[in-house]
């Protein structure tokens, strides 16, 4: 009973301070008995319950948190003595290391260093389990603080050499996320590419992981066999379940999309992949959605894919995202022009301008796309007014309909707002208004809003039109200087999308 009543001690005294000075006297004199005389256990309880009534108390106390959950020759007795209210079952020594991790929440500088003491705690003693639980809390840092990787990077590239299957695979996890950053490690990674070891509770083995984690650094060796390990989940109609914060691995588009450039030894295998699929799904599904995202990102050099794409264009099938990469395919894609405005698919009445707008990219009328997309703007009204996004690829030649999409930006926010404000700009060639109007999705972000995929969409349109506003210049030196993701996602993601947001920014402060 003495330690959970310890650890409520913090709870009810943190409640009270402001009402009973006496009593939080009185509760601080009985923690600081227990971390003078109490057992070792008692004591990071003791450290816990301090933090209630002093968030930085706890640092002082650091050594002695390494030390206790660290010793192995105390591991057992956390699991003998440390219940909280409310839960039948006692807490092992791993869930507490948890625990005390979360102390140092407000300081990232000592949050890494408390996880790199306890990881060479634990390398000196070979205890796996502190090792996978340190991997465990260097995730849950590196996921909220960018700042924290340099500290944590060789604690992972350690580990790839424990001996225990989980711990492997947790450390192979890490070095990909962080991408290239993990560079030093690409041969000792190219070395596990066929290690099947795996945790009863991820998804994966540790070579899945590997193997990531050399397509983030951009290594050729992963590139053999990549997308039959990518697809090989899936040929039994693999349904995914997992918990969204845990590691996992990545969709198959996160892998091959930023692989463009390895589009040429992909693309035979992404081909079969497509063939198999659609023979047994008949097209339809996540993954062909996800592999029709690989080929819109890889444009032009997606064109040996196209008969691949031709062939989910029917009634049923046809969809916005083969228009899209058609599109994307440009010119050498002129040979699927009947087929594509032989399509007709169902539930979508727009189908035709959408058509004619991709058939424009690939050779086709522009006059005549851009008549049919101008006439729905024109006539279509909210929430969305019609295809004004696809006016922007026309340049001065949409400038007619320049009254209207000023109407459309003045009328509507989020998203629609924004791709007014560029295709705006497109017809009219003036920077403002829509400088200003993009503005209004970057400032926020300064003062800790958190709509990032707004945010990175204004920063792809200014990107578009190339300049900038003062306020708009300053904002993005502030989100530059954040020490933290810039994504809502607490997983694999939001890892993803900070290089991305982060890269779009340096372009545009480099801007004159």
């Amino acid at each position: 009973m003495r330690l959970p009543v310890l650890l409520q001690l913090g709870w009810v005294a943190a409640e009270a301070a402001q009402a009973d000075a006496r009593s939080v006297e009185e509760v601080r004199a009985v923690l600081d008995g227990v971390l003078r005389d109490g057992e070792p256990v008692m004591k990071v309880a003791a450290v816990i319950a301090w933090e209630r009534l002093d968030p930085q108390e706890p640092v002082r106390w650091l050594d002695l948190l390494v030390e206790t959950l660290s010793d192995l020759a105390v591991r057992p007795r956390f699991e003998e003595i440390w219940y909280v209210v409310g839960v039948e079952e006692p807490w092992s020594r791993e869930a507490v290391v948890t625990w005390a991790a979360e102390l140092f929440d407000h300081d990232a500088r000592t949050a890494a260093s408390f996880v790199v003491r306890l990881a060479d705690a634990a390398a000196s003693t070979g205890d796996t389990e502190l090792s996978g639980a340190v991997l465990d809390e260097a995730w849950r840092l590196l996921v909220l603080r960018p700042s924290a990787a340099p500290a944590l990077l060789p604690v992972a590239g350690r580990l790839l050499d424990d001996p225990a299957d989980p711990v492997r695979l947790r450390a192979a996890h890490l070095l990909a996320v962080l991408g290239r950053q993990s560079a030093r490690y690409a041969d000792r990674l190219a070395t596990l590419l066929d290690d099947p070891g795996k945790d009863p509770c991820l998804e994966g083995t540790v070579g899945d992981y590997a193997r990531w984690a050399l397509t983030r650094i951009g290594d050729p060796r992963a590139m053999p066999g990549l997308v039959e390990r990518l697809y090989e989940p899936y040929r039994e109609h693999y349904g995914r379940g997992y918990c969204v914060s845990d590691p996992r691995l990545p969709d198959v588009d996160a892998v091959l999309v930023p692989l463009r450039a390895h589009a040429g030894v992909l693309l035979p295998d992404l081909r079969e992949v497509m063939r198999h699929h659609a023979a047994d799904n008949g097209g339809h599904g996540p993954l062909t959605g996800a592999l029709l995202k690989v080929l819109k990102a890889w444009g032009p050099d997606a064109l040996p894919a196209l008969p691949e794409v031709v062939a989910l264009l029917d009634d049923a099938t046809g969809s916005l995202s083969i228009v899209e990469v058609l599109a994307a395919m440009g010119p050498g894609a002129a040979s699927a022009e009947p087929a594509l405005r032989a399509c007709n698919p169902l539930n979508w009445p727009g189908y035709q301008r959408n058509a004619a707008w991709a058939t424009s990219h690939m050779g086709g009328d522009r006059t005549a796309a851009l008549r049919l997309i101008g006439d729905a703007v024109l006539t279509e009204g909210g929430p969305y007014y019609g295809p004004v996004h696809l006016l922007t690829d026309f340049g001065p030649a949409a400038a007619p309909y320049a009254d209207r999409v000023r109407h459309i930006m003045e009328n509507t926010d989020g998203i629609s707002r924004i791709e007014a404000a560029l295709a705006l700009w497109s017809g009219t060639g003036e920077p403002e208004p829509s400088i200003s109007v993009l503005a209004e999705f970057v400032l926020p972000i300064a003062d800790g809003g958190d709509e990032y995929w707004l945010f990175g969409e204004a920063l792809r349109a200014l990107a578009r039109i190339g300049t900038l506003t003062p306020a708009t210049r300053a904002a993005l030196r502030t989100v530059r200087g954040f020490d933290g993701r810039l994504a809502q996602e607490r997983n694999y993601e939001a890892f993803l999308q900070d290089e991305e947001l982060r890269a779009a920014i340096e372009y545009l402060l480099a801007l004159p």
